[in-house]
């Protein structure tokens, strides 16, 4: 079983080095490659995955010339995987892209019938407090159980991901990814994640109660068009 994983980075530059360092880990096991997504970097995160990338085998990069979403980003590099098993986690080093390591026992047990996030520790508890809040916000609306929405890494089965149609192109992809998930009757399963610190720059859309009250109404929005689809 061969595994992909995504990683969008927009404006990472100075994230970049020490990611590939923790993606080396992934790639010491042959079974995996690692597509890194220049999600419309305005930055000069082109030019550092340009000098780096040559130093770590079966890890590349695609480009998005013009940032059209978080998700957007995501499912590009999805499209470029070639593994049997797929999916992301973030750029900015708050998870370990070697917890992607975590997937390979559970999926090799479920036959890819399963859909798998992680589950996050080590958050500051206002952080935890908004979490409890959209979980039962979410499993009230959407009727089904739901919990740590964008937590991360997540991963699926291509056939999985061939199966989607008209994913969103924000932050409301991890919404849809785990809602979908659970609608086709995946297993769910967690697999612990410490959850740290930026090492360089800042969310962006984690900036501020302003950035907050922006992602919880367009949150609500794609909510309410997913009830509309049960």
């Amino acid at each position: 079983m061969k595994y992909s994983l995504v990683i969008p980075c927009f404006n990472e530059a100075k994230s970049i080095p020490k990611l590939l360092e923790r993606c080396a880990v992934v790639l010491e096991n042959n079974d995996w490659e690692i597509v890194l997504v220049d999600n419309g970097s305005t930055d000069n995160t082109q030019e550092v995955l340009a000098r780096l990338l040559s130093k770590y085998p079966r890890c590349r990069s695609i480009r998005v010339n013009v940032n059209q979403g978080y998700g957007h980003g995501i499912v590009a590099g999805l499209n470029a995987t070639t593994g049997d098993v797929i999916g992301w986690t973030h750029a900015d080093l708050q998870t370990d892209p070697a917890d992607a390591l975590l997937v390979m026992p559970v999926f090799e047990k479920n036959s890819g019938k399963t859909f798998v996030k992680g589950r996050r520790y080590g958050r500051p508890f206002a952080d935890v407090i908004f979490t409890i809040g959209m979980s039962i916000f979410e499993t009230i609306l959407l009727r089904k159980f739901m919990w740590d929405i964008n937590a991360q890494p997540t991963f699926f089965s291509r056939k999985f991901f061939g199966e989607l149609e008209n994913p969103p192109s924000d932050f409301s992809l991890d919404l849809y990814f785990y809602f979908m998930a659970i609608r086709s009757g995946l297993s769910i399963s967690r697999v612990p994640v410490r959850f740290g610190e930026r090492s360089f720059g800042v969310s962006h859309w984690n900036l501020d109660f302003k950035s907050k009250v922006k992602f919880i109404i367009r949150t609500l929005a794609y909510s309410f068009k997913l009830r509309g689809s049960i």
